[in-house]
């Protein structure tokens, strides 16, 4: 079994090759700790008007999935016939040119082990390559941040004499990254050396008060080049969301779309079902749905987002928090670090799932937290029916964990319309 995943393995990199060299497309390559699919899908809504292009297919980011949305195919799992219908399809590509193949790609590279970006650019070449941050993930494999930041950088390497690479001003690993670009160089963040800046952050309501069930999303300023551009983020909440459209914006920019016409794309942003969506909850609360994945970083950024949302007096603030996996000896450091933040970004109340997260509990009491105002569950189930009978008008739920303890249960549980978490939620094909 292992022998034929590697023999698909090279036969999917060798079509992607010979297809790369005929059509020529455009490559935008997204790669960082956090924010990857949601940079590639605000990317997506800039460009799209502009261009033909194509994004990565379902999460395909790795050895098989950058080649497998390349070709424009889903995976063959198991089924021999299906793989058959998949090498059929890139062999009609490379023989029969189509006239209807993007002009750009906007690709997702993931980084589970070390080299796996390293693979991955030594057959696809990058004309723009956007870096979104560095933070502890998967340190379980690489060991350190250090070599977390060597691994993204890759990709900046990677980028032609004539690209560009996109940099999280902000981030002093991602800063750090200018120095391996051929390219040129255009950097993206809060401060006013950013060559796209964003400013006047607020979570926009469409009633003067403080009123959550008015929130619309996120409204901020972008500057570009002497231009101020107003921007309005529909449908979600995080401000760390800005460093999405932010470095969509300039991706847009330096391939020729004008700020205004970005503005008017970003209102159509919507992320990936489980990153800081607004979920209207049962009992007239509100859900900021955060479940797809988590690290340290993402749930740090995310328990930030709940301190700024104001509530009616009486009304409480959950942060309902799973296990953070993959991140090797820190796992308990960084447990505890995310219960003190916990504690320090104002939560009421704090409810986690796994094993693991009891070390988030831990760092709270251990930074003031009362013990009556933690609650530890095992499986997001139980979790969720003792929110349903505990939650009162008026409160704000942050609910965030890793894929394996499965949060968005916890989300549909709460939500005040079930019927549509196939529609507004993670995780729920039959493959789950």
């Amino acid at each position: 079994m292992l022998m034929l995943k590697k023999i698909i393995q090279l036969m999917l990199r060798w079509c992607a090759i010979r297809i790369l060299r005929k059509y020529q497309p455009r490559v935008v390559a997204v790669t960082g700790s956090v924010g990857k699919t949601s940079t590639v899908q605000a990317i997506y809504a800039v460009v799209e008007g502009s261009f033909s292009v194509r994004k990565n297919l379902k999460n395909y980011n790795n050895e098989f999935g950058i080649p497998l949305s390349i070709i424009g195919a889903e995976a063959g799992r198991r089924s021999p016939i299906r793989w058959l219908g998949i090498f059929l399809q890139a062999l009609s590509l490379i023989l029969v040119r189509s006239r209807s193949y993007p002009q750009l790609l906007v690709l997702e590279m993931g980084a589970d082990h070390p080299g796996d970006i390293k693979y991955l650019t030594s057959f696809v070449p990058i004309d723009v390559a956007v870096v979104t941050n560095v933070a502890p993930a998967h340190t379980e494999y690489f060991k350190s941040i250090e070599g977390v930041a060597k691994e993204k950088g890759t990709v900046v390497s990677a980028v032609k004499k004539n690209g560009f690479s996109v940099l999280n001003s902000d981030d002093d690993w991602v800063v750090a990254m200018r120095q391996r670009g051929k390219g040129s160089i255009v950097m993206f963040g809060l401060q006013p050396t950013a060559d796209v800046r964003a400013s006047s952050i607020a979570i926009s309501h469409d009633v003067e008060y403080q009123d959550i069930s008015t929130i619309q999303g996120i409204s901020f300023k972008l500057h570009y080049q002497g231009s101020t551009t107003p921007v309005l983020l529909p449908r979600v909440l995080g401000e760390h969301l800005v460093y999405t459209a932010l470095a969509a914006a300039a991706v847009g920019l330096v391939l020729g779309v004008n700020p205004h016409t970005i503005a008017d794309r970003l209102k159509q942003f919507e992320p990936p079902k489980g990153r800081m969506h607004v979920i209207t909850g049962i009992k007239q609360t509100l859900i900021i749905d955060d479940s797809y994945n988590s690290s340290p970083l993402a749930a740090r950024k995310a328990l930030y987002q709940l301190q700024k949302i104001s509530v009616v007096p009486g009304a409480k603030k959950y942060a309902v928090l799973g296990d953070m996996r993959e991140l090797g000896s820190y796992t308990e450091a960084a447990h505890r670090e995310i219960g003190q933040a916990a504690f320090e970004y104002g939560a009421d109340c704090l409810v986690t799932v796994g094993e693991i997260a009891r070390d988030i509990i831990r760092g709270a009491v251990e930074q003031g937290m009362s013990l009556e105002q933690c609650f530890s569950f095992m499986d997001s189930e139980s979790a969720g029916r003792f929110l349903q009978d505990r939650i009162r008008s008026g409160d704000v739920l942050l609910v965030k964990g890793s894929q394996a303890v499965r949060m968005e249960k916890i989300v549909k549980e709460l939500m005040a319309e079930p019927q549509r978490a196939a529609e507004l939620l993670v995780r729920q094909d039959e493959g789950w």
